[in-house]
């Protein structure tokens, strides 16, 4: 069971990331439908400590790779690399999905043979008649 958990953690962490993309898809595409050039937001410092800012030039991004690693890219390569990276992203999960049912799966049988090893050792010997 320990390792379902571990499974279905990995598998709602991949979730997430997946959400978290998504959301970023959403917010570039109504950059590029506003044609803003400017852009005022609040940014989060850390802790839910926000300030007010304003971003010059957004026909640009820079999107977190991973390990601390940052690109900038235009809106339209920052869409292709949130496709490609969600296409992973839910291929991971289905194989996890996958994992987390043959991991039942499994459990589920060790159980139905346990209660096949009880309901045999809850019989009386049978009497050997001499």
């Amino acid at each position: 069971q320990r390792d379902l958990r571990k499974v279905l953690d990995h598998r709602d962490k991949v979730y997430e990331q997946l959400a978290t993309y998504l959301q970023l898809k959403n917010v570039i595409e109504r950059l590029q439908e506003a044609k803003h050039s400017e852009l005022y937001m609040q940014v989060d410092l850390g802790c839910n400590f926000f300030v007010d800012t304003v971003v010059s030039d957004t026909s640009r991004i820079y999107v977190a790779l991973g390990y601390g690693f940052f690109l900038e890219l235009t809106l339209a390569e920052a869409l292709k690399f949130i496709d490609r990276k969600s296409t992973l992203l839910t291929e991971l999960s289905n194989s996890l999905t996958k994992d987390s049912m043959n991991i039942k799966a499994h459990i589920h049988m060790l159980l139905e043979g346990l209660r096949e090893l009880q309901g045999l050792q809850n019989f009386p010997e049978p009497e050997s008649h001499h």
